[in-house]
């Protein structure tokens, strides 16, 4: 399928991709069409069908319905081309640990087909261009979590991909490397590689991608822009910032009385609530300040994505394992 006259080329288009793991039906019937070129986010708990989506669409796992093709090649009739065009880097360091990080990168290197010098040359490339030049000659066992990290994706690009699929690429790294990882992914886009990044990270997503599809038990539940997501939940948003985050409990008590939806962010010094004018968002804080809360600033503005998600699932954006852990074992089995 060719992109309509005067419309940017699409890297993946799938229609109705299903895949069922025993009585589990981890996707059901998900739909996506992401520009070549773009970076696109793929927003939803664990368990709502994530990895098991890309896994699919990186020829790893067989749909049991629906169609995908990725930069123009079907995912099942054209696999091998596919995998020729694609590079994914999944949630776990995928790189041997018992070799050094530069000894990685020659070897996958001379895998994929460069001669020896060439191998070298781009090892070295890379590992000054992800901040670890200097850990290069250590043994990957001895790596931080978020030097590991940043030696997986450069693995990932020894050949640089058309289509790169980042499924999770920033669990468990502390702020330091996951701002890190986001700079190595703006970097890639702007070399004009596409990326598919999964995430159940909020700010993630508001960070990186142009377009977010939201994935919840399997299914395609939003999709649109940041800023068409966060319209469509209709009504603004009083963020407060507390000054002790041990009163976080009495405040949401106080605005659960005066506002509606009150939302607990990730920050233990943080909640949100809906909030459709200035008047009673004054006077949600002055009955914080009333009840002794003391506030260390507060805003009113659009919602975030976590309440958008909180709307439209009717759940928060918590952790939901067991879909995704059945997918990933199958998957390896595949």
């Amino acid at each position: 399928m060719g992109s309509t006259s005067g419309q940017p080329p699409l890297a993946i288009e799938a229609t109705g991709l299903v895949k069922s793991f025993g009585e589990t039906r981890a996707v059901d019937g998900v739909d996506l069409s992401v520009r070549d070129g773009s970076v696109y986010g793929v927003l939803g708990p664990n368990g709502a069908g994530k990895t098991t989506t890309v896994r699919m669409l990186a020829t790893l796992l067989h749909p049991d319905a629906g169609s995908a093709r990725i930069l123009g090649h079907d995912v099942v009739r054209e696999a091998d081309t596919v995998r020729g065009l694609v590079s994914l880097t999944g949630q776990l360091a995928s790189v041997d640990e018992d070799l050094t990080g530069r000894e990685n990168l020659i070897l996958l290197g001379r895998l994929l087909g460069l001669r020896r010098a060439a191998a070298r040359a781009r090892a070295a490339e890379l590992l000054e261009a992800f901040g670890i030049a200097e850990a290069g000659g250590r043994l990957v066992k001895h790596y931080s979590g978020g030097m590991r990290r940043r030696l997986d994706i450069a693995a990932s690009i020894v050949v640089t991909p058309r289509l790169m699929f980042l499924d999770e690429p920033t669990t468990g790294l502390d702020p330091r490397s996951r701002n890190q990882v986001w700079d190595i992914i703006r970097a890639l886009q702007a070399e004009g590689t596409t990326v598919l990044l999964c995430t159940q990270y909020l700010e993630e997503a508001d960070q990186l991608a142009e377009g977010i599809a939201v994935i919840d038990h399997g299914k395609v539940i939003a999709e649109g822009t940041p800023a068409q997501l966060k319209a469509s939940v209709g009504t603004g948003s009083l963020h407060v910032r507390l000054l002790d985050p041990d009163q976080r409990p009495n405040a949401e008590r106080v605005l659960t009385r005066t506002l509606d939806s009150v939302h607990l962010e990730s920050d233990p010094s943080a909640l949100s609530a809906s909030c459709a004018d200035a008047d009673r968002a004054a006077e949600a804080v002055a009955e914080l300040a009333r009840n002794g809360v003391a506030v260390a600033g507060f805003s009113l503005g659009q919602p975030s994505l976590d309440e958008v998600f909180l709307a439209l699932t009717g759940h928060p954006a918590e952790e939901e394992q067991a879909e995704e852990a059945l997918a990933a074992t199958d998957g390896r089995a595949a």
